[in-house]
């Protein structure tokens, strides 16, 4: 039986919903495609919870990987990601303007 899809977005949502995992596709982002020991210094943790993050992703389809002899290298599997985060970012400095609105009235 297929899956609704307010499960799978909530899936993907899931996966989304840890800080790190966003640093890793801001990352993936900005560079386009990148190994996974490239990622472990750039974000300062170590590989095997990296590639815990890494699967994460991969498996909710945000990611996709490509293995060169015994590197792995990582890419968005989603362009529309970055606009996304665009999105999510301005609904965060929304929100902001009009909490310091309150502060500033009360």
């Amino acid at each position: 039986m297929p899956q609704d899809i307010y499960e799978i977005r909530a899936s993907v949502f899931k996966a989304l919903s840890h800080p790190t995992r966003l640093k890793i596709l801001d990352l993936l982002g900005s560079v386009g495609e990148i190994c996974v020991c490239d990622i472990v210094k750039e974000l300062g943790i170590d590989q095997p919870t990296v590639s815990k993050h890494l699967t994460i992703l991969k498996n909710a389809g945000i990611i996709d990987s490509r293995k060169e002899g015994l590197m792995v290298f990582y890419s968005l599997r989603i362009p529309c990601a970055a606009e996304f985060f665009r999105c999510v970012d301005n609904v965060i400095k929304a929100d902001v303007r009009v909490k310091a609105g309150f502060l500033n009235d009360g």
